[in-house]
Formats: structure tokens, sequence, C-alpha cells
């Protein structure tokens, strides 16, 4: 099997190994071959959705991160239908987005707010 060097912040390393030895991976390799196989079954049912359709995205980012959310739900507003935000515990913010339109830019929308470094998680829910 290929070797690949990966680069992670200490945080996120010390969160990884919490996970690793929660779900009892057998080393961190594991642990991003498992993530990764996540990542390429959302992209490959995000890449399958097609016609029209409805959804509900769940955006969560720290109160001083709102930045990306605003950018990219204004650059979707044809497909948003409601916007929730609501201040959560710790300077937390989640956000709820009910999504009506094309597949495609249902897909669009989760996928960039995935890329944002900024935004803590992102959960797609097709209806």
């Amino acid at each position: 099997m290929p070797i690949v060097s990966l680069s992670f912040p200490e945080r996120m390393l010390k969160e990884m190994d919490e996970l690793e030895e929660a779900l009892e991976f057998s080393g961190r390799s594991e642990l991003v071959r498992a993530g990764i196989r996540l990542l390429l079954q959302d992209f490959k049912d995000k890449k399958a959705m097609s016609g029209n359709g409805s959804a509900v995205v769940v955006v969560t980012h720290s109160e001083e991160n709102e930045e990306p959310v605003t950018r990219i739900k204004h650059k979707f507003d044809d497909i948003v239908r409601t916007h929730i935000h609501n201040k959560i515990a710790k300077g937390n913010c989640v956000e709820l987005f009910l999504l009506e339109g094309q597949a495609h830019a249902i897909a669009s929308m989760t996928e960039e707010f995935q890329k944002e470094d900024k935004i803590k998680s992102v959960r797609l829910v097709r209806l």
C-alpha cells in the first residue's frame, strides 16, 4: 500500500487520537481511511442527485466565523426557502437551511460549505 504524508493541526490530531481510541481503530491510518471512505460516499451520493429536490443543510461554526455562511447563502438565494440562525453554547452558532430546487445546486451549496475551513460541520439531509 502506498504511503502518503499528511499534516494536521495539533488540535485535530488530539481529536483524531480520541476518536481512534473510542472507535477502536488500529491506528491513525485506519481512522483516516474510514474518514476518506465516508467523504467518497458523500461525494458519490451528491453526484447521483438529479432533477428537482428538497433538503435540509445544517451548518455549525463559531460566532466570529459568520462571513463564509452569509457569502454562500447569498450565492444560493434561489434555492434557500428558509434559513434559521441560532447561537448556541460557548459562542457557537447553528444554521439550518431548508432548500428546494435543482439537485445539483443543493449539492453544490453543501460542497461549498464543506470546503470552508472556518465551518465546523455540515450535514445534508435529503427529503
